[in-house]
């Protein structure tokens, strides 16, 4: 007979705990508040003891310059002396009450030139010494605020999407160390979520755009038949049109998502130029709609991405030339230097836009008075690629009713 077998053993218990170790002592931990307790504490305990070392320097000199005699007796008989500090004394046969009267002010005299003396000099030493405390103690705030400076240069770098940048944070175990790697923790989470992102993007970008475009590629080969049925060919250019709108679509998404992050590399652009791209690109579209294009385009360079700049008159320009007038319209595309920073101002003539609904405006898939999509000027998602990109190049847009009708879209960007 075979042997049984044994019964399978549990498996061993993990051994790691990922919580963060707890030292031995943790009351002993240099926390901030003990370091800047004992660093204060330490900076007030010396300057009282140069305090009093100095009053106690100074008031031996004092008593040092009391201890000279008020007087030397010339005459012992005729009761007649002579006082460098009491002039008084000096006079010969003096009476004994008014000798003793003369003594007695000469005292006085000297004791509140003393005190006096030892005033003004303390005083001087107690300047000298907040002057000195001041210094110190600024510069030993410099010092323990340095990591938070740290952390804030790093925070200022990872705004601008450089967030490969660490602290690693050296020193005492302290608040402001755990602050530190706390911070490095979520940059690392941020950092591969933000890379798996851009592969979702690029991913999404190929696996949308192939079936898309195969489908545009049948339609086009049936269509191309002279022998099809009137009925099949109607029925594939509505697919057509459909299919050509799922493709603007995808490509709204994708570049929506991509200028959801910071321009990481920038170049010179010229809003001007771009400006005059976006209406070349128009032109036949505004002149099929009989709406005319007009304004001043002055040099505005500005750094960042030319082509996401591009879409940003191009959406623009589109929007106004397509939610205009039927007769009689007009464009105006300005560009500036203004107070520092690069404007583009698009505004055009079109319906009246109710100043309570310029926010829904930005958001995607909305439109005037309608909450999703159902027109065929778009898809939905210009002016939120517009905000996307302004945001991403640290600027922003500003949308304004017109009087009239029309909007006035200023967007403002660094130079």
């Amino acid at each position: 007979m075979a042997p049984t077998p044994a019964p399978p053993q549990a498996p061993p218990k993990p051994t790691w705990d990922p919580r963060r170790p707890q030292p031995p002592f943790p009351w002993l931990r240099p926390t901030i508040r003990i370091r800047l307790t004992l660093l204060y504490g330490g900076m007030f305990l010396i300057a009282g003891i140069l305090l009093l070392s100095i009053i106690y320097l100074l008031a031996a000199q004092a008593i040092n310059t009391g201890n000279q005699p008020l007087f030397k007796i010339v005459n012992f008989e005729k009761l007649q002396v002579s006082s460098d500090n009491c002039p008084a004394m000096n006079t010969t046969s003096l009476p004994l009450a008014a000798f003793n009267d003369a003594i007695s002010q000469c005292v006085d005299h000297q004791r509140q030139v003393a005190l006096d003396d030892l005033l003004s000099r303390s005083l001087l030493a107690l300047l000298g010494l907040a002057v000195i405390a001041f210094a110190f103690g600024y510069a030993m705030a410099g010092r323990v605020l340095s990591p938070l400076g740290r952390i804030t240069r790093t925070a200022r770098q990872v705004a601008g999407s450089d967030l490969s940048r660490r602290i690693e944070l050296d020193g005492p175990d302290d608040e402001l160390k755990e602050l530190a790697d706390t911070f490095d923790d979520m940059l690392e989470r941020l950092q591969r979520a933000f890379t798996a992102q851009q592969r979702f993007v690029g991913n999404a970008s190929h696996e949308l755009r192939t079936p898309l475009a195969i489908n545009r590629t049948l339609l086009e080969v049936h269509l191309s038949d002279p022998h099809a049925p009137v009925e099949l060919q109607q029925l594939g250019k509505t697919l057509l049109a459909t299919n050509e709108r799922s493709e603007q679509l995808v490509e709204g998404l994708l570049l929506l998502a991509r200028s959801d992050n910071q321009i990481v590399e920038r170049k010179p652009v010229d809003l001007a130029e771009v400006a005059t791209q976006a209406i070349d690109q128009v032109h036949g579209e505004a002149e099929a709609k009989g709406v005319w294009i007009r304004g001043e385009r002055r040099p505005a360079v500005v750094q960042g991405n030319g082509v996401l700049l591009e879409r940003i008159a191009l959406n623009l320009l589109q929007n106004a030339v397509r939610y205009n007038v039927a007769k009689d319209g007009w464009v105006e595309v300005n560009t500036e230097i203004e107070h520092g920073r690069a404007v583009l101002t698009v505004s055009n003539t079109g319906p009246v836009v109710p100043a309570y609904e310029i926010d829904n405006l930005f958001e995607p898939f909305r439109r005037l008075r309608t909450e999703r999509t159902g027109s065929d000027k778009g898809v939905g998602l210009g002016l939120s690629i517009v905000r996307s990109v302004a945001r991403a190049h640290g600027g922003h847009i500003v949308a304004q009713p017109r009087e009239g009708g029309g909007l006035v879209m200023r967007v403002t960007l660094p130079v």
